[in-house]
């Protein structure tokens, strides 16, 4: 029995949360190319401002409906598990596209690039640097992420915040090598294929992190003020998938672009 009759589905309240958050992404774009053409950021900022809003406040109300409603429901639960799902599945297709683009440039370099790679006059990273270092940190972001998610199995209240706070930590730190990493670099994404497979690739998994970063913050949030527990912590589980993926594909990152692709 729910609020919403015989069944254990879920039909959502009206909501203006899809209406303001497609607006504000559509100035977000807008604002964008605005931006790149008229170096002017105003749109591009009011975007920003109303997609930050829209997420707060639609989560808010999904955190309300799940925490204190009673309305994710073990079979709304199971919908939200296929979901997360289905929507990483869709994100490592996205990224198998800028692979696919790496090695048919990679693996027969033509003449335009003069026959090598990398291409004549690119400086590539040493992989044995600030790259292995990220790795050693989103290696150890995805131990004490699954530490966070033992302890809340175990309602282990003081070490979920631990492990999880750790975790956020070492994610935005990763942030900023990779930002003091593009900083230094010799090369940049107008430098022939390289540079573009090579900004592309790493600079969209650096936004995976970013938004991995947050979703964690929220979820840290959230354990802090006591929203999990043993039996109901989805909201912290599609985050650690998340992360998970993002360590992945970091992994194939590190391997075949800095270290095989240098």
């Amino acid at each position: 029995m729910t609020s919403h009759g015989h069944h254990g589905y879920h039909l959502v309240d009206m909501s203006p949360w899809p209406l303001t958050g497609s607006i504000s992404a559509m100035m977000l774009t807008t604002g964008l190319v605005k931006w790149f053409h008229l170096f002017n950021m105003d749109l591009l900022c009011l975007g920003l401002l109303g997609t930050l809003l829209t997420m707060i406040q639609w989560w808010r109300d999904v955190t309300r409906e799940g925490t204190y409603q009673g309305l994710h429901t073990s079979l709304v639960t199971k919908g939200l598990r296929w979901g997360m799902i289905l929507f990483i599945a869709s994100e490592v297709l996205f990224f198998f596209s800028f692979f696919w683009a790496f090695f048919h440039s990679s693996l027969a370099p033509t003449v335009e690039i003069g026959m090598t790679w990398p291409p004549q006059g690119i400086q590539p990273f040493n992989p044995f640097q600030i790259p292995l270092l990220n790795t050693t940190i989103l290696l150890s972001s995805g131990a004490t992420v699954t530490w966070a998610h033992h302890a809340i199995m175990e309602s282990n209240h003081t070490q979920a915040i631990q492990s999880l706070a750790l975790t956020v930590l070492l994610g935005f730190y990763f942030t900023f090598l990779q930002a003091l990493e593009y900083v230094e670099a010799s090369f940049t994404i107008a430098d022939s294929v390289y540079g573009s497979t090579f900004f592309v690739a790493t600079g969209f998994h650096g936004l995976h992190v970013i938004i991995g970063s947050l979703f964690l913050s929220v979820c840290l949030y959230r354990l802090y003020n006591c929203h999990f527990s043993a039996g109901h912590h989805f909201g912290f589980e599609a985050a650690a998938w998340y992360w998970h993926f993002v360590d992945v594909v970091w992994l194939f990152l590190y391997v075949f672009i800095y270290w095989w692709g240098s």
